[in-house]
């Protein structure tokens, strides 16, 4: 069997159960995907904060977004578009994926923005700041659940992982990259960061993004829940970051050790709550794609501690379904 017959049976839509039609869409990923399981977990809330620190250090893409929004203003904003796209291209139809990502590329298509020092300018749909972008989701996304006690850790640092960032070449198609230049497997995306790492920096605009985060505006009833609830989720996020990057906000990096219990006990506690009740969360993708396919593909890491599961999502290559 190739990998294309692989990978398209990743995305097969499952057998007619509860009454739901065998022939129902899934989507771009589909129910057997990876990135079905991961991005069902709630530790992806933490791990978009975390992708925002990261995404700052890259001069050119933190200065576009700086120079094209009001940060301070829209950064909640952002942060829910993001998780809005993320959610419409995995569990929505793949009419509404191919749309969010074609809504993505016209938006970047019309902006620039200009290095101060040298005057530049320069389009955002460039290439290379999509492409940092998408590297530091995907590594934010994988790299937080995994440390947070997810049920299928140990699958997501081996076969899992790969599949996972194969598959997110699909993600990276829908914001106007080549899916054949994007890392493919967690030795790719290592070797990615190496190579990029000469380019970042903490620069002003960094040290804003990161101000925000840590201290991000609120109504004076809202304070006390900032402090309590906002400030712990921002400073893990935080410290889950790799310690180039602690190294350039210029705050020490805690032992990794610490950052894994933390991250685990902050797993616990957002799993206690009944998938059920966390997917009644507006936008619904999840009940919506549930309902759209049936009760048995529900998101579950369970899935992914079974080989064969890996092994159907392991030949995906980021390409639309045909």
């Amino acid at each position: 069997m190739t990998d294309e017959h692989l990978g398209r049976a990743g995305r097969r839509a499952p057998k007619a159960s509860g009454g739901r039609p065998s022939n129902a869409d899934p989507g771009l990923y589909g129910p057997d995907s990876v990135t079905w399981q991961l991005h069902g977990d709630p530790m992806m809330w933490a791990a978009g904060v975390r992708a925002l620190y990261l995404q700052a250090l890259h001069p050119r893409a933190v200065r576009g977004v700086m120079q094209n929004s009001d940060f301070r203003r829209d950064a909640w904003g952002r942060l829910m578009r993001t998780a809005g796209f993320v959610g419409t291209t995995t569990f929505g139809t793949t009419e509404a994926a191919e749309r969010a990502g074609a809504a993505v590329r016209r938006i970047h298509r019309g902006l620039t923005a200009a290095d101060p020092a040298t005057g530049e300018r320069y389009p955002l749909d460039e290439p290379g700041l999509l492409l940092w972008v998408h590297c530091a989701e995907i590594d934010s996304y994988l790299e937080v659940v995994r440390r947070s006690g997810y049920a299928a850790s140990a699958a997501l640092h081996g076969a899992a992982g790969d599949a996972y960032i194969r598959e997110n070449r699909t993600a990276a198609r829908l914001v106007g990259l080549d899916p054949a230049t994007v890392p493919g497997d967690r030795a790719q995306l290592a070797a990615y960061f190496e190579e990029v790492r000469p380019e970042l920096a903490a620069t002003p605009e960094a040290a804003a993004v990161d101000d925000f985060l840590r201290r991000p505006p609120a109504p004076l009833p809202l304070l006390p829940v900032r402090a309590l609830l906002w400030r712990q989720v921002a400073t893990l996020a935080y410290e889950a970051l790799p310690p180039y990057a602690h190294e350039l906000y210029g705050r020490p990096a805690p032992p990794p050790d610490t950052v894994d219990r933390k991250l685990r006990v902050a797993g616990r506690v957002l799993r206690s709550v009944p998938a059920t009740v966390r997917w009644q969360l507006p936008p619904k993708h999840i009940l919506r794609a549930v309902a759209r396919l049936g009760p048995g593909t529900r998101p579950s890491a369970y899935k992914l501690c079974r080989p064969a599961a890996i092994l159907r999502s392991h030949g995906a290559q980021g390409e639309p379904r045909g």
